[in-house]
């Protein structure tokens, strides 16, 4: 027997196949509805009489509804359920705020209020924002606060230049560009973030004329993120800062890719990143050549990741310092995988003052190559900063423990390639040594040849260690 179906009964016949074959609404796909030009409608099972979420529809290049977001309502057609789209809104996508539309003119002239009206717009957006710099234009800056929280995801899309001023009347703090309080933030865009530093480091003592001392300058930090969390920064270059180029304190949830900083080296204390009371910080395929640091992980850090980092000239990589001024310091589960060093005047380097107390443990260090560096591996457990004189010896120490050196090759450029230099009433320990290998890059001549000093510590060797303690 044939089934003769009238054409206005097609839709009914439709709807009866769509509800046998393919009994759910929104798990099922894309497939689950068909969509009719004439009524302008989806058609499907429901599996509930109300569907809550709000969608609109688009269709794609094979005429299937894709759902994203709107509204859909619901009404009876035969012994199916309708599902119309007649009045659902169009596509809303995140909300661009461009800077020149807040009246930057990158003529010159402070765009700081201007940036200032951006964020706050860009920061009230429930639809998500996203705040541009365009390219091809330099921006000049005095200190900007960029404070949360905000109501959505941002995006901070740096093409373009961002400068400091070099009146140093208009710092107040030592901060220029901070950033406080925000959630799931992105900083990326291939711009460059520039302190314009040198008139700062014309006025510190470090580089100031030896016959005139003069006091350090209270310079500011170039970038600052404080308690912000699962945050994002990005194909940037970050240069000449006043003082450190990136900081990020008491944060959660960071990951740093494929950043470029970069300053003289000879310019006082411009580390290139600085982590302090910050816990789960991934820094990776940096390139940072500076006149301090290049990575400086302090107090109250743990889980931070630096992989892929290429550093020099500068300090190296460091832990610390930790417990100046008989304060108490903790760092922990540190690891440094893949990185290269050039021309430092550390490699890999924990450093802890005289006086204090806490820990350094759990850290590792691997796969590194070292190319003429002063100190490649370095503990200095009585690390003193004063300049005009020597610290008094102290009894109470931060103790250094659980330490991993593996795989790690190069030339020192001094005769101590390894240099452990722990308490007396607190010893290193747990320090581990495995495939390491570094030479004097002069060891052609005799009184060259690459040493280790080793006072205090309790040390095992894996594999081959040259030179050992």
């Amino acid at each position: 027997m044939r089934i003769l179906l009238k054409p206005h009964c097609l839709p009914l016949f439709i709807v009866a196949l769509i509800s046998l074959s393919r009994p759910c609404f929104y798990s099922c796909g894309e497939d689950s509805f068909q969509f009719d030009f004439h009524r302008g409608s989806v058609y499907g099972r429901l599996m509930t009489t109300t569907y809550r979420r709000p969608y609109f529809g688009v269709l794609n290049e094979r005429n299937k509804l894709i759902l994203m977001s709107g509204s859909l309502s619901e009404y009876e057609y035969g012994d199916g359920s309708q599902l119309r789209l007649d009045d659902a809104p169009a596509p809303v996508g995140p909300t661009v705020v461009d800077v020149d539309d807040f009246g930057a003119k990158a003529d010159g002239s402070d765009d700081s209020k201007a940036f200032k009206e951006a964020w706050e717009i860009a920061c009230k957006s429930y639809q998500g924002a996203i705040m541009l710099v365009p390219k091809n234009k330099i921006y000049h800056l005095k200190p900007v606060d960029f404070s949360g929280p905000c109501n959505s995801p941002l995006i901070f899309k740096i093409f373009g230049t961002i400068k400091a001023t070099v009146h140093h009347s208009d710092y107040t703090s030592r901060r220029w560009l901070y950033f406080d309080n925000v959630q799931n933030l992105r900083v990326e865009g291939g711009g460059i973030i520039n302190g314009n530093g040198r008139t700062w480091w014309l006025n510190s003592s470090y580089i100031a004329s030896s016959v005139v001392f003069q006091p350090c300058s209270e310079a500011p930090t170039a970038v600052t993120f404080s308690q912000c969390s699962n945050l994002k920064l990005a194909r940037l270059r970050i240069e000449n800062s006043q003082q450190m180029h990136l900081s990020f304190s008491k944060c959660i949830n960071v990951k740093v890719f494929n950043l470029f900083v970069i300053a003289p080296g000879n310019s006082p204390n411009t580390d290139g990143i600085h982590v302090t009371e910050t816990h789960n910080i991934h820094i990776k395929n940096c390139v940072i050549r500076t006149g301090d640091d290049c990575i400086s992980i302090v107090s109250g850090s743990q889980n931070v990741r630096a992989t892929g980092i290429t550093c020099g000239p500068g300090h190296g990589i460091s832990i610390g310092s930790l417990g100046a001024g008989n304060s108490s310091g903790y760092v922990s589960n540190v690891i440094v995988n893949r990185a290269t060093l050039s021309r430092t005047t550390n490699g890999v380097r924990i450093k802890t003052w005289q006086g204090g107390s806490g820990y350094a443990k759990n850290i590792k260090f691997q796969n590194i190559m070292m190319h003429n560096v002063s100190n490649p591996i370095i503990i200095d457990q009585y690390y003193c900063d004063h300049h005009q004189s020597p610290c008094p010896k102290q009894v109470s120490a931060v103790q250094v423990s659980n330490v991993v050196y593996k795989n790690i090759r190069g030339t020192s450029a001094s005769n101590v390639a390894l240099k452990f230099n722990c308490s007396q009433t607190h010893p290193c320990q747990e320090i581990y040594l495995q495939n390491v290998a570094i030479k004097s890059s002069q060891e052609d001549k005799e009184e060259h040849i690459a040493e280790a000093s080793c006072s205090n510590i309790r040390l095992s060797y894996r594999g081959d260690v040259s030179p050992p303690c």
